[in-house]
């Protein structure tokens, strides 16, 4: 009895599903938490301010993964009358260097900072006031997994990038910071610390 067009066509449409989500799941669908030290402005007095969030990272194959990440921060300004929130939304391609348990890696994607000031009188919101910054980031860092379902990472991300050079005259010079050299390297206006532990699935 031969098999007819239509059981052939899903034969193969089943295994080409299957050849291509066995990839994936070597490298797995992952969701975990995460705390970061972040500096807004490098060139700046400000401390790292500390914050909390959330990430997933889907693999995409041995060598390459997709993470989503957002952070939280909320502080009030009693003196002003003023509630502000931080709400940083990463998605960065991460680029493992390396297989087995200790996994290097390299990252570059795009992030949105939001950033929201809430007016407050008697513990009231009088209005919502919101800001939505673009920036590049690009970074390394390294996981280490223990086991098929858990592992823990740290990294570090250069945030705002800016790849569009600076022709400045002002420049203090140095290896990287003027001459040929740095015409080529994109400057940054901000940096994170971040570590974090995935549940992988």
């Amino acid at each position: 009895m031969r098999p007819s067009v239509r059981s052939v066509y899903r034969g193969l449409s089943v295994a080409l599903l299957l050849m291509v989500a066995t990839p994936c799941a070597a490298q797995g669908f992952g969701i975990g938490g995460r705390m970061s030290m972040v500096r807004r402005d490098v060139n700046g007095d400000d401390d790292a301010v500390r914050f909390w969030g959330g990430h997933i990272r889907l693999g995409l194959g041995q060598r390459m993964a997709l993470e989503v990440a957002l952070d939280r921060r909320s502080e009030e300004l009693e003196e002003l009358n003023q509630r502000v929130k931080h709400t940083p939304i990463q998605a960065s391609m991460l680029m493992y260097l390396a297989s087995g348990s200790f996994r290097p890696y390299a990252l570059g994607g795009p992030g949105w900072y939001r950033t929201s000031v809430e007016p407050f009188e008697d513990d009231a919101v009088l209005d919502d006031l919101s800001t939505t910054e673009f920036g590049w980031h690009a970074g390394f860092g390294a996981e280490i997994r223990a086991g098929r379902n858990f592992g823990f990472h740290g990294d570090y991300r250069y945030t705002f990038l800016d790849f569009n050079g600076d022709d400045d005259d002002d420049d203090d010079g140095g290896i990287l910071g003027g001459g040929i050299i740095g015409r080529f390297l994109p400057s940054y206006g901000g940096s994170m610390w971040t570590v974090g532990a995935t549940f992988y699935f």
